[in-house]
């Protein structure tokens, strides 16, 4: 019995110890670029370097700069303007699919299922030329709606493939309740199928939260103006200016960009769970 109990309190604190370690590697970056936003710009190019910087070397001049910018609450507008319109609309089409695919069974849709598995293998910024001509066409070129349809593109199989495990176990017992009542498909998913599935809906928002306010290639592929950059495209902007790039105001715009993630995270972690393993249950 003792033998069993020392195994098992070897193996806890094995497990524990890599937990640790693997706690460690993963913010070790973010440790980093937050000790590098409080410490002067030349701070970082003293020898020998140093990881955290001294006590009395703490500063928020960074913080200062990048606050005073009025620019910066224009890009931060930006980009929550994008982000927000790529999670509704892609919660609304994707969650349609979803409810098509997951409850309305037959050839076709099994066909159309298997092509948005196919989209997903394909990375969105292999696309990009294909997607500037259409931009260029459709006179979407600098304008920052020009952004939007291009995301949820990027988002909706995710999305639909995300949310139709959901939709499958739903009971069809309530649905054929509201048919017999006289409510039609489109009452059905309004009133039904979108608040049982909200758990998913509000899981896959939060990756194509994600997706739309940190994407950077694409953004910068099509804006060009100053007026109409998102965030990504303005802390790019700090590299290289005035000879040298300037370390401090990069990671202090950084970490002002990663505070709405971590509260999305925060507040949305219940949905967050129950998304993650919705549909992965049958009954």
């Amino acid at each position: 019995m003792k033998s069993k109990n020392a195994a098992k309190i070897r193996a806890a604190a094995v497990r524990y110890l890599l937990l640790a370690l693997g706690t460690v590697i993963f913010t070790l970056p973010m440790i980093y670029m937050i000790s590098t936003s409080l410490r002067p710009n030349g701070a970082l190019y003293e020898y020998p370097p140093r990881f955290f910087p001294k006590w009395e070397a703490l500063t928020l001049e960074n913080y200062d700069y990048i606050l005073h910018q009025s620019k910066f609450y224009l890009n931060f507008l930006n980009s929550v303007t994008v982000s927000v319109s790529t999670i509704a609309l892609a919660a609304l089409v994707g969650s349609a699919m979803a409810f098509v695919l997951g409850k309305f069974k037959s050839r076709g849709t099994r066909v159309l299922f298997a092509f948005i598995i196919i989209t997903m293998i394909i990375p969105g910024t292999t696309m990009i030329v294909p997607q500037f001509e259409l931009a260029t066409r459709l006179g979407m070129v600098n304008k920052l709606w020009g952004l939007i349809p291009f995301y949820v593109a990027w988002v909706i199989p995710f999305s639909t493939f995300m949310i139709k495990g959901f939709m499958e176990n739903i009971p069809g017992e309530i649905m054929e309740a509201a048919w017999i009542d006289g409510a039609d498909v489109w009452t059905v998913y309004m009133k039904i199928a979108m608040p049982l599935a909200s758990p998913a809906i509000a899981s896959v928002s939060i990756f194509n939260f994600l997706t739309a306010w940190e994407e950077y290639p694409w953004a910068n592929t099509v804006i060009n103006d100053n007026s109409r950059r998102t965030l990504p495209i303005a802390i790019a902007g700090f590299f290289g200016q005035h000879q040298f790039t300037q370390w401090g105001y990069v990671f202090a715009m950084s970490v002002l960009t990663l505070i709405p993630v971590v509260l999305i995270f925060i507040l949305c972690q219940k949905f967050f769970v129950q998304g993650l393993t919705a549909g992965s249950v049958k009954g």
